[in-house]
């Protein structure tokens, strides 16, 4: 169920910031940041795992059986996690283990933990909020975890979820729309405290000062009243989706990162932009977080890299590397074939030896290969069982009808290639990039 394996970082992470660094290693994009206090770094990714970053020695806890969300530390001795595969995780960072303490009926998009009350707090896109009590008794070999309740109201999926202060409120962002107020212990809703119009992704709160700031899929980004829901301050730039928000208590400083590639800061108490800087030229900023004092913000995109920068000068370092992913390659420069591969496969998928850490096997030597046998890859039950044999008539039958009907239960993403142009196009590039002979 678990594995553990450590590589080097391209440079150690510093427990306190000031400086520019990366950390590499996952084989997919970075969906989510946390910092513990002690300041170690998880990160969650599209390669379905979680990096625990302690110096140049990470280590991977490798659970979950599709992409990796969301991470939390609900302190330095545990790590959470949750992702597509509906399941929540909470992993023990010293002795590499992992127990599963929820589940949703889709996939989970948020994390939170809250130590007074010892509940752990999960959105998903089931349209619930999963709470979830987790006892740490002293003596006890790990923490007792169950299902505490699960709050229903929302019309449509759930994207971020945040507690109050004492732990007795929580607040919920969804893709309908809204921002609602709920009861901890009963689960009783108590109101509805945004009505933006478009999905609100993203959600942070500051009790102590009053405020709770959001980020919608319209680019809208607003710091309101969290008593009577006034807009305090409308910081909304017109770039969009608004993905990920951080904030850092010892400047008042709130971070935004946007689909277009942008990190913008916010002086919460002046409610101004200070600083308002292009990440990268291509893609998303997906997570955000500060260092604990404050002085680096750390953010993760469509790259397999965390990046960290000084937040003091923000705009004097690079960029992230602005390597163009297979997947975003001009199609008009790319045969047909080779197209649909980077289009359909490339994130998950390499063509030589060895998987790579990506999110699924590699494809040297598919066809005649029977499914679910690469020694590297950690398969479903449903394909490590599967009597399949990959050829052309199984990958054509496996795009033609979707991985979820092909092979129910698989791991692979729910997509298919309509056209049979398109999946004969696809099996011949397939054909000669993963032959063995000649290589």
């Amino acid at each position: 169920m678990l594995r553990v394996v450590a590589i080097a970082a391209c440079l150690a992470s510093p427990a306190s910031g000031q400086e520019f660094f990366t950390l590499k290693g996952h084989g997919g994009p970075i969906m989510d940041i946390a910092v513990s206090p002690s300041g170690r770094i998880a990160t969650a990714s599209f390669d379905n795992s979680v990096g625990v970053w302690d110096g140049d020695l990470p280590s991977w806890f490798e659970g979950h059986r599709a992409a990796v969300t969301t991470v939390r530390f609900p302190n330095d001795r545990f790590t959470l996690s949750a992702g597509d595969d509906f399941v929540a995780w909470l992993w023990e960072v010293q002795t590499n283990k992992g127990i599963e303490i929820g589940r949703h009926q889709a996939k989970i998009t948020d994390i939170e933990y809250h130590e007074g009350t010892q509940t752990v707090a999960t959105a998903s896109w089931d349209g619930t909020i999963g709470l979830w009590s987790m006892v740490i008794e002293p003596g006890q070999p790990s923490p007792l975890s169950f299902a505490k309740a699960l709050l229903k109201g929302h019309a449509q999926g759930v994207n971020d979820v945040a507690f109050s202060d004492d732990g007795r409120t929580v607040y919920s962002a969804s893709v309908d729309g809204t921002v609602r107020v709920w009861d901890a212990a009963s689960g009783a809703e108590r109101r509805v405290l945004v009505k933006h119009g478009f999905a609100v992704n993203t959600l942070l709160v500051n009790e102590q000062k009053g405020w709770l700031a959001y980020g919608a899929v319209d680019g809208g980004t607003r710091i309101i009243d969290i008593s009577t829901g006034e807009t305090l301050a409308d910081l909304t730039l017109g770039r969009r989706p608004i993905l990920a928000m951080a904030f850092d208590a010892h400047a008042d400083q709130l971070a935004v990162g946007d689909g277009e590639g942008f990190i913008m800061v916010v002086d919460t108490k002046a409610r101004t932009i200070t600083r308002d800087f292009r990440a990268t030229q291509r893609g998303p900023i997906w997570a955000l977080a500060f260092s604990p004092d404050g002085q680096n913000i750390h953010a993760g995109g469509i790259e397999d890299i965390m990046y960290s920068w000084p937040v003091a000068t923000l705009t004097e370092h690079g960029q992230m590397s602005g390597a163009t992913r297979s997947f975003l390659e001009d199609p008009k420069t790319l045969p047909n074939g080779e197209r649909q591969f980077k289009r359909k496969c490339s994130i998950c998928h390499t063509l030589t030896e060895g998987s790579a850490r990506k999110a699924g096997p590699s494809l040297y030597g598919l066809f005649g290969r029977p499914a679910g046998k690469v020694a590297d890859y950690s398969y479903s039950n449903t394909l490590s069982g599967s009597d399949i044999i990959w050829s052309a008539e199984t990958i054509n039958a496996l795009f033609d009808e979707g991985p979820d009907h092909y092979i129910p239960g698989t791991k692979m993403p729910m997509q298919r290639i309509v056209r049979q142009e398109d999946r004969d196009d696809l099996i011949a590039y397939l054909k000669e990039a993963t032959a063995q002979e000649g290589r």
